[in-house]
């Protein structure tokens, strides 16, 4: 091995092990899945209080709140077992309706849906769709500032879970 290929097998271990310490730091509860557009944050608190505290901070924030799904008591009805499961729809009007603008299509995704569940470990997850997802599945490229503002509220929103 030359004496010139050293410091570039250097520089190379040094970004390497840089990368690997930046993924390592990032926070394992709350993940993206960059294929389906799914971000999941990990609830401190049952899901009840976890209902409770989500609807309290939308209404703070003055969003519209549309409607409360229990899915397992729906399932329940049917006679299906499923773990707790509920969903909420949510929205301010005046953000969400400037993506429909765009494409009408993005209507299938607006308003907001954010849903609580449950895992096998009884761990509770807000689980909702990433904006950017969003975008790009409807091919919206003149609403970046409004994504951004829905990206940064929904975060705002599911933090009130994460800590007891």
């Amino acid at each position: 091995m030359s004496r010139y290929n050293v410091p570039r097998l250097g520089k190379c271990a040094t970004l390497l092990i840089l990368v690997l310490l930046w993924a390592s730091a990032a926070p394992i509860d709350a993940r993206i899945d960059r294929d389906n557009g799914i971000v999941r944050v990990k609830s401190a608190v049952p899901m009840s209080e976890a209902i409770s505290r989500i609807k309290a901070d939308i209404a703070a924030k003055g969003i519209k709140f549309f409607d409360e799904i229990d899915q397992s008591k729906l399932a329940a009805g049917a006679g299906i077992k499923l773990r707790p499961s509920t969903l909420l729809v949510f929205g301010n009007p005046p953000l969400g309706t400037q993506f429909i603008t765009s494409n009408p299509n993005a209507g299938l995704d607006w308003p907001v849906r954010l849903l609580l569940t449950q895992d096998d470990n009884g761990d509770v997850w807000a689980v909702w769709t990433d904006f950017d997802w969003i975008a790009r599945r409807h091919n919206i490229h003149d609403r970046n500032a409004q994504f951004s503002m829905a990206t940064t509220v929904v975060k705002s929103i599911t933090s009130t879970i994460t800590t007891k």
